[in-house]
């Protein structure tokens, strides 16, 4: 399968280059068609089969990309155990399209949308198009997206101002397991245990560890601005207006 399956392949992803601007705009567009016909997708079964669609292709997504650490002999229980916040939420993103459960959305709207678009915005890969690790990795991030708001745009699901909270909750819970993870494996996942050796963001964030707890100031302000669209200004109804 030579440059498109090989490990060792010489074609280095550049962000922003024509490639990436080419997704990105198919993203937008993808996102925009499925919204545009959200209507037609309610319809019958259709609805079903969206859900069920889009949980096959992150599933995919996720076998195979295990099928190319074993193959190309990569896999590290450092280093590519499904415990990043984006792999986290595809499997989240599953379970929530098989089963439609409320609890789950209310985690991968703020984990998926949040972390998928800061990935595909600043992606860390190291393989350009067409190598297989280029597809799979903006297709299972455009697809977790695209899974969150189907489940708005097509079934109706909305998160609620108690939803930033229960997500809060869940990632400092999965900060205790990926700590001991990383402590076990010797890993970082999630950047728990240290900064990247490479440039970052969390290079504004101040030193370790407390630029953990910068992450979780910037987390919370992520996530109260993708609430914004669903906030209900509450007017008084006890009292009427006067002068009508």
């Amino acid at each position: 399968m030579g440059r498109f399956w090989d490990a060792s392949s010489p074609a280095l992803f550049t962000a922003f280059s024509v490639s990436h601007y080419i997704v990105l705009v198919l993203t937008v567009l993808l996102l925009f068609a499925m919204y545009r016909l959200r209507f037609w997708l309610k319809e019958g079964r259709r609805a079903a089969l969206g859900r069920y669609i889009l949980a096959a292709i992150l599933a995919i997504c996720e076998i195979t990309l295990n099928i190319w650490f074993v193959t190309e002999d990569v896999f590290s229980l450092k280093s590519t155990l499904p415990l990043e916040l984006c792999s986290i939420s595809l499997l989240l993103c599953i379970f929530m399209l098989l089963f439609r459960n409320r609890l789950v959305f209310q985690i991968v709207y703020f984990t998926g949308i949040g972390g998928a678009m800061q990935a595909l915005l600043t992606p860390v890969l190291y393989y350009a198009f067409p190598h297989y690790l280029f597809l799979e990795f903006f297709i299972a991030h455009i697809a977790i997206i695209a899974a969150v708001l189907y489940m708005v745009w097509v079934e109706g699901f909305r998160p609620t101002l108690k939803s930033i909270g229960i997500t809060m909750l869940f990632l400092n819970v999965m900060l205790v397991i990926v700590w001991s993870v990383n402590h076990w494996t010797g890993g970082n996942y999630m950047f728990v245990a240290r900064k990247p050796e490479t440039a970052s963001l969390l290079d504004l964030l101040g030193p370790y560890p407390w630029y953990l707890l910068s992450m979780e100031a910037v987390a919370i302000v992520v996530f109260g601005l993708l609430y914004l669209p669903f906030a209900r200004r509450h007017r008084p109804t006890s009292q009427k207006q006067k002068g009508t």
